[in-house]
C-alpha cells in the first residue's frame, strides 16, 4: 500500500523499491495487481504467508526415502547428490519442477546437510565389526574390571610441517594464503587413550618400529598402570617378533587384543588424532620439528584441560563407554 502511495505521488519504481527495500519485480506486481483489480487487491493477500508450495507436506516427507537409495539408482554416476540431482529425482518422482536453491532450503528443512563422505575400505567385513561392537568391546570392559587392568587403546600417526588446511572466513575473492615448508619431514607419534579420557604419547622425529612399541608400554605401565589391557589394529609395528616376546615376558600383566580388519574406526585414539590437526593445529605452519613438537605438545596441554572431551571420541567411537 506504501508503495502505491508513494507510485501515485509520482515515484517511479526504481525509487520506490529503493525506498521499501524490495526488488522493483516486486513493486511492478504489486502496482499491476492495483491496476488490474483495484487497491483492495493487494489487501486480500496481506493474510498470505508466501507462495503455495508445490509439494504437499506427504510428498516432501517421502523424498528421504528416495534420495536413500542413492544417485546411481537415478542414472547419476557416482554416489554424490547435488541440488541439481535432487531436484531431478523430484521431477521425475512427482512432476514437478525445482530451482537448486529450492531444494537447498528443502533439504535443510529435512536436515540434510552437505558433507564431506567417510571413505571405507571394499575389504571390511561390516558384520564383524558390528559384532566386535555388540560382543567383544562389552567383553573386553568386564574383563578388564574383574582383572583389575586399564583398558587403552593404542595407535599411530604422523604430523607433518605442511599445515593441516581447514576452512577459515575471509573477505570475498581474497582468498588467505598460507606460506609453508614443503617437505615431508614429520613427527612419528604413538598415542594411548583409555576410555576415562587419559591421554598418552610417544612422539619420535622419524618412522616407529616394534622397539618404540615396546618403549611406549613400558611407559603406559609406569604411568597408567602395570596391568594392561591394549586394543591396538594390526599394524606390522605391533606384530614384530621383539614385541611378541615382550609381552609374553610380562608373564600376563600385559595382554593385548586385535581390532578387525580395516576399521580405523572403532579406536578412539583415530578421534583424537583428527581433533588435534583439524582443531588443535588447524592451518598452523611450522618451519621445523623442534616447533612443531612444541605445538603439538601444547595443543595435548589444551585438549588434556577439556576433561569431556577425549571420553567423547570413545563414543564417536560407537564404544558405549
Amino acid at each position: 500500500m506504501r508503495a502505491l502511495e508513494l507510485y501515485r505521488q509520482g515515484w517511479i519504481q526504481r525509487d520506490i523499491a529503493a525506498a521499501l527495500g524490495v526488488s522493483k519485480g516486486g513493486v511492478s506486481q504489486w502496482l499491476t495487481t492495483a491496476r488490474d483489480a483495484g487497491p483492495e487487491a493487494l489487501v486480500s493477500h496481506m493474510d498470505r504467508c508466501g507462495v503455495t508450495p508445490k509439494l504437499t507436506p506427504e510428498q516432501v516427507r517421502l523424498i528421504p526415502d528416495f534420495l536413500w537409495h542413492g544417485p546411481e539408482a537415478y542414472g547419476f554416476r557416482g554416489e554424490v547428490w547435488t541440488c541439481g540431482r535432487v531436484a531431478g529425482v523430484i521431477r521425475e518422482e512427482f512432476d514437478v519442477s525445482y530451482s537448486k536453491s529450492q531444494v537447498s532450503r528443502l533439504l535443510k528443512s529435512l536436515d540434510w546437510t552437505p558433507q564431506v563422505p567417510i571413505t571405507r575400505a571394499i575389504q571390511r567385513d561390516e558384520e564383524a565389526i558390528t559384532r566386535w561392537r555388540a560382543e567383544s568391546w562389552p567383553d573386553l570392559k568386564r574383563q578388564a574390571r574383574r582383572e583389575r587392568r586399564e583398558l587403552v587403546f593404542v595407535d599411530e600417526s604422523g604430523f607433518y610441517l605442511l599445515p593441516g588446511v581447514v576452512k577459515t572466513y575471509s573477505p570475498r575473492a581474497r582468498t588467505p594464503v598460507l606460506s609453508e615448508w614443503q617437505t615431508r619431514d614429520h613427527l612419528s607419534v604413538m598415542g594411548g587413550l583409555t576410555p576415562m579420557g587419559k591421554v598418552y604419547t610417544l612422539v619420535r622425529p622419524k618412522s616407529l618400529n616394534g622397539l618404540h612399541t615396546i618403549e611406549f608400554l613400558l611407559h603406559l605401565g609406569r604411568l597408567a598402570g602395570a596391568r594392561l589391557l591394549v586394543i591396538w589394529d594390526g599394524s606390522p609395528i605391533h606384530r614384530r617378533a621383539e614385541v611378541s616376546e615382550f609381552v609374553a615376558e610380562t608373564k600376563g600383566a600385559v595382554r593385548v587384543e586385535r581390532l578387525p580388519a580395516y576399521a580405523p574406526d572403532l579406536n578412539p585414539v583415530e578421534w583424537l588424532w583428527r581433533h588435534l590437526k583439524e582443531v588443535e593445529l588447524r592451518n598452523l605452519t611450522c618451519l621445523d620439528l623442534d616447533q612443531l613438537q612444541l605445538e603439538f605438545h601444547l595443543a595435548l596441554g589444551r585438549l588434556r584441560q577439556k576433561p569431556r572431551l577425549a571420553p567423547s571420541f570413545v563414543e564417536g567411537a560407537g564404544l558405549p563407554i
